[in-house]
């Protein structure tokens, strides 16, 4: 298998689609280390998959890798690799229904979750700065401390979300990669900022073993 993403830009779909579309084709510029995670919590599941298969096209054919939140089904209707959201399916749940060589992501927030994660390829950890595409969100920020001690705490690469710019992405201790939003999707140069939260100096490049 090769190497985990290192920076999953998270779809934002109350974006205009031609510029969400466009800020994903212009990010993965930025090599294949660069991944898509397809999130539309609100969606009706028709629309969640249609708009699942033209982020497949997108990132299939540029060789980038694509995870869809929640939706084993849509996942392996177009070849995605999957995202659990927390209080969902484990990894063991779901491990078995999915062909080799496909990744499997969770979202961890707390000790609990970071537990749960048993088996997990790749954690996304949050939030460790307020996150900017959330502001109802009312948990806690983990800050650098926190983030570090669940970062540790588990056997997957971690990877951190919430309030990430590449000036604040070199602060993060521990991390394998980055996960964002709002600092790609609305850049004026996504490229330029995908570069950004992949410059060697700003992480940690050894995968937990």
């Amino acid at each position: 298998m090769s190497a985990p993403p290192r920076l999953i830009i998270i779809t934002d779909w109350r974006l205009p689609r031609a510029r969400l579309l466009s800020a994903l084709e212009r990010a993965l510029e930025a090599g294949p280390e660069v991944a898509v995670q397809h999130r539309h919590p609100d969606a009706p599941a028709r629309t969640f998959l249609e708009e699942a298969r033209s982020l497949a096209e997108l990132c299939h054919s540029r060789g980038n890798p694509l995870f869809v939140n929640g939706r084993l089904d849509v996942a392996l209707l177009v070849d995605a690799h999957l995202h659990l959201p927390a209080h969902g399916p484990t990894v063991e749940d779901v491990r078995p229904h999915l062909p080799a060589g496909r990744r499997v992501s969770v979202a961890v927030h707390d000790v609990e979750e970071a537990r749960l994660a048993r088996g997990a390829d790749l954690a996304l950890v949050s939030p460790v700065f307020a996150p900017g595409s959330k502001p109802g969100d009312t948990r806690p920020p983990l800050g650098l401390d926190g983030f570090r001690a669940l970062a540790a705490s588990l056997e997957c690469p971690a990877l951190a979300l919430g309030g990430l710019t590449p000036e604040r992405a070199l602060q993060v201790p521990g991390a394998f990669g980055f996960a964002v939003i709002s600092a790609v999707l609305e850049a004026e140069d996504p490229a330029a900022v995908a570069r950004a939260l992949l410059r060697p100096s700003s992480l940690s490049l050894q995968v937990p073993e």
